[in-house]
């Protein structure tokens, strides 16, 4: 490995000749410290980088119980995805498929960070190319050349690739027949999924699964975090807000019914904090779907974030903060309209009240769960903007006034192409910037929400005697919001 100053990640992959190899420069500091972490297995940069060996052709996490290779054989990449497209296939002991999402390609691009949660989500499986820009507010032609930029890859080969890390995961830790992984990781064709192992993976999908697993009811599959975690914090916020037949959780569990387009299903999650890890008990009625419901629950529990790196920007407002809480994440919600429904039900009212009422709402309007979920009775789903726009709301023990905000809001979204666009829930009478802000930040997982205006945000800086302005811990406020929720000696005034 050279010795300068920095180092150009990529082993001479080309696509069809014609694209850039992904070329990723690291400075000398960034690569002592990735040789450190490596050698030390650091937890906490799990899923920053990944190693490949020149020698073996295999790449890894960092956290791989393989002994370690020396360091003229490694080289460096900050994902799985541009270790894949530089010629390495991934560790069959370590699964980097599994590891903790890196946000290095993400940067300060926002069409490009809206394009690759777009494609994770599988918007190339479902669409093409065309349709995928549209939806950008980009040309066909600008989206590759922004792609080849930043990645040196294509829109599709990275689909591509992501597929089969999905893929490679499912085959090691499923036993879904092959047949229904390829449709589950998007393949379109078990003959094509299965040539497309064998040339990038360099192994068919039954090497890559080499035993058999017990049939079993859904799907089991792990995803990793890196440490620290703040988890029974993060499990009693949602506790409290814990929804009758739509959630259930415990010590160790959290999980929910939900819906996506037109599958439907429910999981479980299970903490295993030895391992950081959560282990994912999943029952689904459409695979192909399984890609985004995946990144919805990451974003649920926030398992992607470097929170050692938010933390450490936030420091000088957390030092002064009593009561600080290392590892909160952000606790997510399925969607921008149940997190919308949420925080209007939520208004200017406790935690309890605000829980009753949702309970209602959902035991009147929310639909049966056809397959019963095995942590409650009667299990629900959350009520559609359909099914609230068409009642009169009479149930629920509030004012008119907000039962009328609620109906406008659904008859919104019922309508609304860009369920995303919070802001524009402004224009709706009874909706105000609070409510846009609780629900971008827990419907979105917008890492930059400040609530000033909230009542326990007010509470906690008096009592902390905390003098922070709308800019103290830009680009990472809501974790400040949160842990000034959690210096509270009780729940906030929010939803």
């Amino acid at each position: 490995m050279p010795k300068t100053a920095s180092y150009l990640a990529g082993s001479g992959y080309t696509e069809a000749n014609s694209l850039p190899e992904p070329v990723m420069v690291f400075s000398e500091t960034e690569l002592q410290i990735f040789q450190q972490a490596r050698l030390a297995r650091d937890a906490r940069f799990d899923g920053s980088f990944f190693v490949a060996v020149t020698s073996t052709g295999i790449f890894c996490r960092n956290i791989c119980p393989a002994p370690a290779p020396k360091e003229q054989h490694v080289r460096y990449y900050p994902s799985a995805v541009a270790a894949l497209a530089g010629g390495f296939r991934p560790c069959l002991r370590c699964r980097p498929d599994s590891a903790p999402g890196s946000a290095a390609w993400r940067g300060t691009n926002s069409t490009l960070t809206r394009a690759l949660r777009l494609i994770d989500e599988g918007a190339l499986q479902q669409s093409a190319m065309p349709a995928l820009a549209a939806r950008l507010g980009v040309s066909e032609r600008y989206l590759r050349q922004l792609f080849n930029r930043q990645l040196g890859l294509s829109p599709k080969r990275y689909a591509l690739l992501q597929q089969l890390l999905l893929a490679k995961q499912l085959l090691q830790s499923t036993a879904l027949p092959v047949t229904e992984v390829a449709l589950a990781s998007g393949f379109q064709s078990i003959r094509s999924f299965n040539a497309q192992c064998k040339q990038v993976l360099k192994l068919s999908p039954g090497e890559i699964r080499k035993r058999e697993l017990p049939a079993a009811t859904g799907i089991s599959l792990f995803l990793a975090y890196r440490p620290p975690f703040a988890w029974q914090q993060l499990r009693q916020f949602l506790q409290a807000r814990l929804l009758s037949g739509l959630e259930w959780a415990g010590n160790d569990y959290y999980g929910r019914t939900f819906t996506l387009r037109q599958a439907q299903g429910h999981f479980t999650l299970y903490h295993q904090p030895d391992l950081h890890r959560f282990r994912l008990q999943l029952e689904l009625d459409q695979w192909p779907v399984l890609p985004a419901v995946l990144q919805q629950i990451r974003r649920l529990f926030d398992l992607d974030v470097d929170i050692n790196q938010v933390e450490q920007h936030l420091a000088p407002q957390l030092a002064r903060l009593p009561g600080y809480c290392q590892g909160l994440r952000l606790p997510g919600l399925w969607s921008p309209f149940e997190a919308g429904v949420r925080a209007i039900l939520g208004q200017q009212v406790s935690v309890q009240a605000a829980r009753q009422l949702l309970n209602t709402l959902v035991k009147q309007l929310g639909e049966p769960c056809g397959v019963a979920a095995a942590m409650v009775e009667a299990p629900r789903f959350f009520p559609t903007a359909q099914a609230i726009a068409a009642s009169e709301l009479g149930f629920l023990k509030m004012p008119q006034a907000r039962r009328d905000t609620l109906r406008r809001f659904s008859e919104h979204m019922l309508h609304d192409t860009e369920p995303d666009n919070i802001d524009r829930w402004q224009q709706l009478k009874g909706i105000g910037p609070w409510t846009c802000q609780y629900a971008r930040m827990r419907g979105l997982g917008d890492p930059d929400i400040w609530l000033a205006g909230d009542a326990g945000i007010k509470n906690a800086l008096q009592q902390t005697e905390l003098a922070l302005t709308a800019e103290s811990g830009r680009p990472w406020r809501s974790y400040l919001t949160l842990q000034l929720w959690q210096s509270l000696a009780k729940q906030p005034l929010a939803e």
